[in-house]
């Protein structure tokens, strides 16, 4: 299993590396503040918003790593599970703060809370795009030749002079 999370990287372009360990990373921290709630006040840690984002919140410790997970095996799937995390929590966040927010808009200004929170889910929708489309192209993997004629796959198993292995029953790779 690891052997194809590992070609998969391999062959994805540096750009496209950063962007998903940069999404990793913003969902593993959002992962981290979820659960420091729950350690800290309990299942009710969230008491003060609507019921709906109060469960959204808490299912989040589920939703925030496994994001992280199919961002980190450069899954496709994990781009518009990503998006659609980070703009849900980005929502659920506004929609609950907005009475301290019209009382106050400076607390905007703030380096944790509402500010990273809302940039984080723009940076994760804005690189959405380009990260589907690095992570549909087909990597192409080169078969590499064995160091001895009798290893698996060598050519006593079949594998042309070329290094690449020939198709059975019009199976495809």
């Amino acid at each position: 299993m690891t052997d194809g999370v590992r070609l998969r990287w391999r062959a994805l372009p540096p750009r496209t590396r950063v962007l998903l360990l940069v999404h990793a990373a913003g969902f593993l921290e959002g992962t981290g503040w979820h659960a420091a709630d729950l350690a800290r006040r309990g299942p009710h840690a969230y008491s003060s918003f609507p019921p709906a984002i109060q469960v959204f919140f808490l299912a989040l410790v589920v939703l925030d790593p496994l994001v992280a997970v199919l961002v980190l095996g450069a899954r496709r799937a994990g781009v518009p599970s990503a998006g659609a995390v980070a703009a849900a929590d980005a929502f659920a966040n506004w929609f609950g703060n907005w009475p301290w927010i019209s009382a106050d808009w400076t607390r905007l200004l703030r380096p944790v809370g509402l500010l990273p929170i809302t940039l984080f889910a723009l940076f994760v929708l804005a690189s959405s795009r380009p990260l589907w489309r690095a992570l549909s192209a087909d990597p192409v993997v080169a078969w590499a030749a064995p160091i001895r004629e009798d290893a698996p796959g060598g050519p006593a198993e079949g594998r042309t002079d070329h290094g690449s292995q020939p198709r059975r029953n019009g199976a495809h790779r």
